[in-house]
């Protein structure tokens, strides 16, 4: 049976409008609208029978009931929902009635093509659609992570509209100690700030334990310049509350949800957040970021640069620290997981690398020492010892009491590769 066969078979189920006729065949003679395709079979059935060309009205289609007219009215909606939003992508997606399904269904029946011969209703909705936002909006579509999604619920008539989240990706330093990177509620309060009626004395009502955080000093100045409705900081792992980040900075991304603005001035940002923080934590090198930076901060494996003040329970000749840290430099430790995390750590043994470490005495009882270790070795346990958790220690190999009295974190870079690649920047 021939193309044209088939169109008459179809045409003649009752009312078919031209894109619903098309559809049918749309892996067909391709630059060609569907409602276009469905016309041109429908003048070629008619030149073909010499009969007079009846044209369908869209709107007494009984396969997609008028639907396959309100291509503009849906794109209007769309571009209104977003009128006030900044954003360059966008995606469209569809909820296709059942009845439309249905309809779909028997219309390739009557001709015996396979089900999903030509193309949905929902894919030509999804195009059609878009190519009128993307006019209107002087966007570009984005089939993978778009800054705007549109979901055109046909059956409840609605636009529903998602605004997906903005990064920025930067570096900060903490020059204080006793800041923890995230907000830390009150564990006797659970965050609330009160003990039954009365506020909670631990952390003095306030619900955190910590009155500033680096979250707290980045991530709030980010999210209003974006003009979003919540952030969320991700930070490349996390240095203890009492160090400081000094160095080369710790590579985090701000994500702010629901943006409002997403073309920013990210050097104005970074004076701003450096002088809010009032020299407590400073930013640097602060760029948009695609979406997948999120996960590469997270999970890209990274070592760590830290300076130890160390003292020690009794005098320590300098020969003997030299001969230590000799032979901790290029050192396989094995260390059990540490007695100060372990309500929050699995118990089990991690070995790491300790790829190197020198250091030299300030006195008889202190020590300064450098540390280049791999990601996850804990170095105060290495100092320590740990009560014997952590194989070998400074501690151990003096056979002396050592412990860390200051730290401070001097870098964090990628094992094999730079946190900072082009490609995950915009």
């Amino acid at each position: 049976m021939s193309l044209l066969d088939d169109a008459r078979r179809l045409a003649a189920t009752g009312p078919v409008c031209d894109a619903c006729l098309g559809r049918v065949f749309a892996d067909r003679s391709f630059g060609l609208t569907n409602a276009e395709r469905g016309r041109s079979l429908r003048v070629a059935a008619a030149l073909d029978d010499d009969e007079p060309f009846d044209p369908v009205d869209i709107a007494d289609c009984w396969v997609c009931e008028g639907r396959c007219a309100t291509f503009d009215d849906w794109a209007e909606r769309a571009a209104e929902s977003v009128e006030t939003i900044e954003f360059e992508t966008y995606q469209v997606g569809t909820r296709t009635p059942p009845l439309i399904e249905e309809n779909e269904r028997l219309l390739r029946e009557e001709v015996g093509a396979d089900p999903d011969a030509g193309e949905p209703f929902k894919m030509e909705f999804n195009r059609e659609v878009g190519k009128r936002v993307g006019r209107l909006t002087d966007t570009e579509v984005d089939f993978e992570r778009p800054d705007v999604q549109f979901v055109l619920d046909v059956d409840a008539d609605r636009v529903e509209t998602t605004i997906n989240s903005a990064f920025v990706y930067g570096r900060y330093r903490k020059l204080e100690r006793d800041i923890p990177q995230t907000e830390w509620p009150c564990r006797e309060c659970d965050g609330s700030g009160r003990q039954g009626s009365e506020p909670c004395d631990h952390c003095d009502g306030s619900g955190y334990l910590y009155d500033r955080s680096v979250e707290g000093l980045i991530a709030p100045l980010v999210e209003d310049v974006m003009d979003g409705v919540d952030a969320v900081f991700h930070g490349a792992g996390r240095e203890d509350v009492d160090a400081r980040m000094l160095g080369t900075g710790r590579p985090f991304v701000v994500e702010v949800k629901e943006p409002r603005r997403r073309d920013i001035d990210v050097e104005r940002l970074e004076s701003d957040v450096n002088a809010f923080a009032e020299g407590a934590v400073e930013v640097e090198g602060l760029r948009l970021a695609t979406y997948e930076m999120v996960e590469r901060v997270k999970r890209l494996d990274a070592s760590k640069t830290y300076r130890a003040a160390v003292a020690f329970d009794d005098p320590v000749d300098a020969d003997a620290l030299a001969d230590a840290l000799d032979e901790l430099d290029g050192a396989t430790v094995e260390q059990y997981t540490p007695q100060r995390v372990d309500h929050r750590r699995a118990n089990l043994t991690r070995t790491r690398e300790v790829y190197a470490m020198s250091g030299e005495l300030d006195d008889s009882t202190h020590a300064t020492v450098e540390i280049h270790g791999a990601g996850g070795l804990y170095v105060k346990e290495l100092v320590s010892g740990d009560d014997g958790r952590t194989e070998p220690s400074l501690a151990g190999l003096l056979g002396v009491g050592a412990r860390v009295t200051d730290l401070d974190v001097l870098a964090v870079e990628g094992e094999d590769e730079p946190f900072e690649d082009d490609a995950y920047f915009i």
